[in-house]
Formats: C-alpha cells, sequence, structure tokens
C-alpha cells in the first residue's frame, strides 16, 4: 500500500509518499480500506516533533488520527462488522494510508449520505471539541468564547455550545466572520484589541473559553473569564502551564462519536470541507492546517490521483 510518512521530524517538506505492507488485522482488529483522513492540528505537531502524553512515536510514522473507509477483512473473533461495511473510526497515528487496521471497538457505521471527506475528518476534530465543552462544563445561559473559531474543532465546538443552550463568541479573521455567523456564533476579529472588542459584544461577561487557536488566545482569556478552571486550551499546553490554566484532553470513544454522527444525520452538526489532496500532496495539506486560516477540515484521499 501507499502511505504518507516521515522518517524525522520537521516541516512539511519531511513528509514523502512511501510503499509499506499491508497491515494484518490481529484478534479483534479490522482492516479497513481508507478512502478518507481528515488532518489535525495534532498530526501537524507530531511531524513536527511533538509527543502526545503518555505515548510514544516510532520512526518512521504515519499521520492520521481519523479516518473512513470500507471493512476490507476481519481478524480473528472480530464482531459486530462484515466485509463491505462503511465506517468512520479513529486511532493513534496510522490514518493516511490506503489501508489501516484498528480495533473494532473504534469503529461506527457511516451513514448512507454522509460524504466521505466528512465522515473521515469528523471523529477527531468532533470528539475533541465535546470533550472540551464537556470538561468546561458548557451549558445553557452561559456566553462562550471559542478562539479558533472557523478551523475543524472551533467549527463543532460553536455547533455543540450552541445545541447546548449557550451564546457563542468565535474568534477567526474576517473573511470567515460570515461563516460563524452561518453557524450561529457571534464573530469577531482576533489580535489586537481583542479584549475591548469581546466585552462590547459580552456586556454580562464570559462564562467560559475554549482555546483552539494558540497564538496568545489564553492571556486575552483570562482578562474576560473569572472563573480560571473554565478557561482551557486544546493547543497552548505551554501557555497553559504558565498561567495555570487547563489543558483539555479525554478519551475518545465510539460512543462519543456516534453521538456526533447522530446530530449529523439530524441536520445538527455541519462540517466544512477546506480541500481533498492526495497522499502526494500531503505537505500542501499539512502547511494549509498550519497556517491557522482553514476553514473547517483539509482532508487527505489516499486512493486519488495526483
Amino acid at each position: 500500500m501507499l502511505a504518507s510518512i516521515f522518517e524525522e521530524t520537521g516541516g512539511p517538506e519531511v513528509l514523502r509518499v512511501a510503499e509499506l505492507p499491508v497491515p494484518e488485522p490481529g484478534p479483534g482488529q479490522v482492516l479497513i480500506r481508507v478512502l478518507a483522513s481528515g488532518i489535525q492540528p495534532a498530526d501537524t505537531a507530531i511531524r513536527g516533533g511533538w509527543t502526545p502524553p503518555g505515548t510514544a512515536i516510532t520512526l518512521p510514522a504515519v499521520p492520521g488520527n481519523e479516518f473512513a473507509g470500507v471493512v476490507e477483512r476481519l481478524g480473528e473473533g472480530c464482531s459486530g462488522w462484515r466485509e463491505g461495511d462503511a465506517v468512520l473510526g479513529f486511532r493513534l497515528l496510522g490514518g493516511h494510508a490506503q489501508y489501516v487496521v484498528v480495533d473494532a471497538a473504534q469503529l461506527v457505521a457511516k451513514p448512507d449520505p454522509m460524504p466521505w471527506a466528512v465522515a473521515g475528518s469528523l471523529s477527531a476534530s468532533g470528539q475533541t471539541a465535546h470533550v472540551a465543552l464537556t470538561g468546561l462544563g458548557v451549558g445553557r445561559g452561559d456566553t462562550v468564547l471559542v478562539h479558533g473559531a472557523s478551523g475543524g474543532v472551533g467549527t463543532v465546538a460553536v455547533q455543540l455550545a450552541r445545541a447546548w443552550g449557550a451564546t457563542v463568541i468565535g474568534t477567526a479573521s474576517e473573511r470567515n466572520h460570515d461563516y460563524l455567523r452561518e453557524l450561529g456564533a457571534i464573530p469577531v476579529a482576533y489580535g489586537p484589541g481583542l479584549v475591548d472588542r469581546v466585552r462590547g459584544l459580552a456586556p454580562g461577561g464570559v462564562d467560559a473559553a475554549l482555546d483552539a487557536a494558540g497564538r496568545g488566545a489564553l492571556d486575552a482569556s483570562v482578562e474576560l473569564v473569572a472563573d480560571r478552571d473554565r478557561i482551557g486550551t486544546i493547543v497552548d499546553y505551554e501557555a497553559a502551564a504558565r498561567l495555570g490554566l487547563r489543558g483539555l484532553r479525554g478519551a475518545r470513544t465510539a460512543e462519543r462519536l456516534a453521538v456526533l454522527v447522530g446530530l449529523w444525520e439530524a441536520g445538527a452538526l455541519r462540517l466544512d470541507i477546506a480541500g481533498t489532496f492526495p497522499l502526494a500532496r500531503a505537505a500542501e495539506a499539512h502547511r494549509l492546517v498550519e497556517d491557522g486560516h482553514v476553514r473547517g477540515k483539509a482532508v487527505i484521499t489516499p486512493w486519488s490521483a495526483d
């Protein structure tokens, strides 16, 4: 099979396409023919040298923490799935390849109407947003500030917070302000003067803040949110440690993913696709994500032509 790999950490230029053996599913595992796999900031960070807490990265490595595809083969004792089933799921790395092996318990059925690109990019952003908002206790009557609201995680966080009864103020570049309004958020430009602009939009105060952008978002948040336990980040753990704030992490589960799929089926959740890229253009896709201005998700389609 073909895969996007990096043999050393560094910028997007360290990525290359390589031919690897098709993995074999072990007991309780499933071999998936991957048709789409989203790119997360975590993928670009790992490629750049970051190691997620409690894990070890062995080089060469294949990025990709989420995917969608078709069940190709079942491992011994695997139940609940059949060859040919359309699924979406998650694992740590390995998704930017033509095949991936995953535990059967990390899969959810893909609804027929759901586009492959959406299915392949829902799990990581969706579950990250769900974990973060749950950790911050977001609920009815809250005013929530979401930094990086037009990105993959931000897009889902805005919609979940609105569904849970919160008012959402979202930071984004001005070209994405109409997009945020469509999602139900009040848009605000980031950069110098952000604190004053948010205070003007929320005279009653801000109850919670989720940083999905970095770039000083936490420093602004501590000026706006009285309860520091309701400020958290999914990207800037160094600033969180400096300010005594929370790094928001939690376990991904098929149950949580199924809730998100159900919301999509009900028309209560959308996920925009910024672009799809073959393996040969993975570096270009990483640059798009690292630029920080992507709307929605960038997606690898490993069987696409160059």
